[in-house]
Order: C-alpha cells, then structure tokens, then sequence
C-alpha cells in the first residue's frame, strides 16, 4: 500500500504547545508514548515516514520528535489558524497536496489517510475533507463537534458547531460530523494565508474549513470511519488510554 510519490503528496502533523484546554498536549503520555508519536505511529501504517512531517513552533515538540525520529518543519508561533501552519510548511516543502492529520488523533484510522490520498485522484484542485454519521443525540447537539451539511455528490453546503441539519419540531433524526483529515491544493493553501485574517463566517464558527468556501472553493466530503477519538479534554485522554489498554 505504500508507494513513493513525495511529488504528489505530503501527510502533515500540526502540533502547537498551547492548547486552551489542554496545555502541553502533544507531549502528554498514552500508555508509555506520546500523543503525538502514536498519531504519527498510525499515519506510519498508512503511508512511508519519509512522506510524513510534524509541524510545529514549539522547540520542546521538535526535539520529542526528532529523537525519536519524526520529521519535523519549524512554523511560526503567529498562525492564525492549523491550515495556515500547513501553509507554511507548504512554502518549505514542495508538493501538489498536503493531507492534514491533525495532531491529537491518536486512534486515526491508516485506511482514512488512504482513502483521502484516493480522493485526491478523484477530485484535483478540490480540498478534501471526511465526515461520519452522528449516531448519539449528545453529539448532534454538541457545540465542540462541526456537523456537516453537503449536496448529494458529496461537495460541502455548510459545516456548523451549531445542530445542522435542523428541523421545525427540533429533534434529531439524523446529521453527519466532521473527521478531521483533510487534503489541501498547494494553491488552495496560499490563497487561504493570503488573506491575512479570518472570514466572517469562520470566524463566527470558529471553522476554518469555511474560509475555503468564503473563497469560491469546492470541499468534497468523503466517508471516514467513525473511529478516531480526538483529545482535547484529560477525560478524552483517559479515554484514549483504556482503548489502547484494550488492544493489547
């Protein structure tokens, strides 16, 4: 399944120190490894690590990683948002795609990185994105979860903290949340940096996905698994770690 097409694609790792909710997470331990070393652990079974680079400001990050032989770009510490750290690294390192697996998914699925990485095939010049169903009314009205709402061929309509779709007795019946893999053109991610600041509408979600559509760009949703667990709480860590208990 792995393949050398560096010129194709590259899979990049953002990590940052300074988590609202949880300072120092990369770092934090999983049963005796990283956060960030087991999610590059799971890009690693998807892709060769040669393809695979952590992005971060942080010399704590990039000294943790590299001894333990991770690949690391430096970034600045004024990035506006996750993608604007991968437009950086995409003005360091050359490629026609840039699959963003974010930091804190320690459980990600390898085949959800292999099934974006097909995407690009299907769709070039189009950012990809995934999505799973919501089976939990919990997580429908969640306002940490992005719900998405698409057209029928997959492009994205809107994505919201907020519960979308809706309905006028307001009740769920059924909605769709993001999965946090993505893969962004090489021109998608300048024309993103070049703005400077937020759009509105993401800057209201607090999404940066919507700046892309602010910006006339189609996202195409994809299917993922619904497996990973994203830490962003010590109840998400610990969470983490009994699954991992689980699996041995």
């Amino acid at each position: 399944m792995k393949e050398n097409v560096k010129t194709k694609y590259i899979v990049v790792i953002p990590a940052r120190m300074q988590s609202s909710r949880l300072p120092g997470k990369p770092l934090i331990d999983l049963e005796g490894k990283s956060l960030i070393e087991r999610t590059w652990l799971q890009c690693c079974q998807a892709v060769d690590r040669s393809l695979i680079y952590v992005a971060t400001d942080h010399e704590d990050i990039r000294q943790h990683c590299e001894a333990r032989g991770m690949q690391v770009v430096m970034t600045s510490s004024t990035c506006l948002t996750g993608t604007d750290r991968l437009a950086e690294v995409a003005q360091q390192l050359d490629a026609k795609v840039y699959l963003n697996v974010q930091g804190d998914e320690p459980l990600i699925n390898p085949q959800d990185i292999l099934d974006t990485i097909a995407a690009i095939e299907s769709f070039p010049g189009e950012v990809i994105n995934g999505y799973a169903g919501i089976q939990e009314e919990a997580q429908y009205r969640s306002l940490t979860i992005p719900k998405v709402v698409f057209r029928p061929d997959g492009r994205l309509l809107y994505m919201s903290r907020s519960p979308i779709p809706g309905n006028k007795s307001g009740v769920f019946n059924r909605s769709w949340r993001q999965i946090c893999v993505y893969a962004f053109p090489k021109q998608a991610l300048h024309d993103f940096a070049a703005t400077g600041k937020k759009t509105p509408l993401e800057e209201e979600e607090d999404l940066e996905i919507l700046r892309f559509l602010e910006l006339d760009y189609e996202v195409r949703m994809i299917p993922l698994s619904a497996d990973s667990v994203a830490v962003d709480t010590l109840a998400d860590a610990e969470k983490v770690r009994t699954i991992i208990k689980g699996m041995k």
